[in-house]
């Protein structure tokens, strides 16, 4: 591998410009795309998925996107494998790798070592004997917390995917979750998060962009996709995937592959309308109403994005974390200055081992800590389980919980 080509993860929020600046980066260092969007991976729904068009392909090779059918599974471990092979082939042909997209885990599975691999202790996912793995999510946190209670503390009653995991992990090699993570923990450059960087000479470019300008640029996508047939697409694949499991009273199932894309849910009620339904006023008013939702949870979507940059690197002092450098991309007619020359000069230094002329944004001085994973928080009041002190205290503090905790102080003392 070359010790000079640095990893280059381009993030930013959903329409702020990432297909942009990759495809300029790839053209003028010789570098090849690595997608890293959840949903991209899957084949169909390009316009709603906003893939990169096939002229834009055509301009640099790239990959991890459009390689699994819209109903396969497909895990964080999986997609890491992948990756990280491609990134390794791309080292030693001597082509820039760069990484692109929004789905948080997926980034953080490459430029972090995780802390516990399933690949390495796990070879039948979602198998336990006796057939236990059949039993239900809180019988399965049960049994974990029989013989993991550190594990079943970290873990959600309802998330059967990873309170299986846990339980697979302790089958196949004898030791639990707990212990495999402590022995891990232990390493230099470990962190309650997970391990060390993977690749010491990686950075991040972030484009940023001003709230307000970014809303307007989302909301004006959504009628550009409008315009570029989106409706044509949902309807074709609702045809295509859904009809079928619609007619044989089964609910279509939006948890899974590329049925989990945004925008494609909302417009579930429109979709299910027969063609004269669709003509109807009707239907004029479900596809309106799904536009919108469409519009909403794009906008919550790319603030939930900007949280997690916030939070995952300049927010934690317990980690290593790869340089990041702000792109403004709020006014794009200095898109060349703002935005090109300097992500170009940058990358430019690593590559050539010089000093770069920009400074890497500064960690956040704050004295908040990362959420202590560690235990679990049950509300009485509300009837809901919480992982973290982080998450607890939010749910302690909302207005939903203290409305709640009034009424029930209201019934005591009615009774009494």
């Amino acid at each position: 591998m070359s010790s000079r080509l640095p990893l280059v993860v381009i993030l930013g929020a959903t329409g702020s410009g990432k297909t942009k600046l990759s495809l300029e980066l790839a053209k003028r260092f010789n570098g090849e795309i690595i997608g890293a969007d959840s949903m991209q991976i899957y084949n169909g729904l390009d316009i709603i998925t906003a893939k990169a068009t096939k002229e834009e392909q055509s301009v640099a090779p790239h990959h991890m996107i459009d390689v699994l059918d819209p109903h396969d599974s497909f895990t964080v471990v999986q997609y890491k494998k992948r990756a990280l092979e491609v990134i390794e082939n791309l080292y030693a042909s001597q082509k820039l790798p760069i990484v692109v997209g929004g789905t948080n885990y997926y980034i953080e599975s490459l430029l972090w070592k995780i802390l516990i691999d399933d690949g390495e202790f796990v070879t039948t996912p979602g198998i336990l004997p006796n057939n236990d793995h059949e039993l239900s999510s809180e019988e399965l946190h049960k049994k974990l917390n029989e013989v993991d209670p550190a594990a079943a503390k970290r873990l959600h009653p309802n998330n059967k995917r990873k309170i299986l995991r846990s339980l697979e992990i302790l089958h196949k090699n004898g030791k639990t979750h707990s212990e495999l993570l402590a022995e891990q923990l232990s390493a230099n450059d470990a962190s309650k998060s997970g391990g060390g960087l993977r690749f010491p000479n990686s950075l991040v470019l972030w484009l940023q962009c001003d709230q307000k300008i970014l809303d307007k640029r989302l909301d004006d996508r959504v009628d550009s996709m409008l315009e570029q047939g989106l409706v044509k697409e949902l309807l074709d694949f609702h045809k295509t995937y859904n009809e079928q499991r619609i007619s044989a009273n089964k609910t279509p199932d939006y948890t899974k592959g590329v049925f989990q894309s945004i925008g494609f849910k909302e417009f579930h009620p429109y979709l299910i309308l027969n063609e004269e339904e669709r003509k109807t006023e009707d239907g004029k008013a479900k596809l309106e109403e799904g536009i919108k939702q469409l519009k909403m949870v794009t906008r919550r979507y790319a603030r939930k994005q900007k949280k997690w940059i916030v939070n995952r690197f300049l927010g934690r002092q317990d980690r290593q974390v790869p340089p990041m450098f702000g792109l403004d991309t709020t006014d794009v007619s200095q898109w060349d200055e703002n935005v090109s020359k300097k992500a170009t000069e940058i990358v430019e230094s690593y590559i050539m081992n010089t000093a770069c002329a920009y400074e890497p944004l500064p960690k956040l001085l704050t004295n908040s800590t990362p959420n202590n994973e560690e235990t679990s928080f049950v509300c009485d009041t509300c009837e809901r389980v919480f992982v973290g002190d982080f998450q607890w205290n939010i749910h302690m503090n909302s207005n939903k919980h203290k409305r709640l905790e009034r009424k029930s102080k209201n019934k005591k003392l009615k009774i009494n």
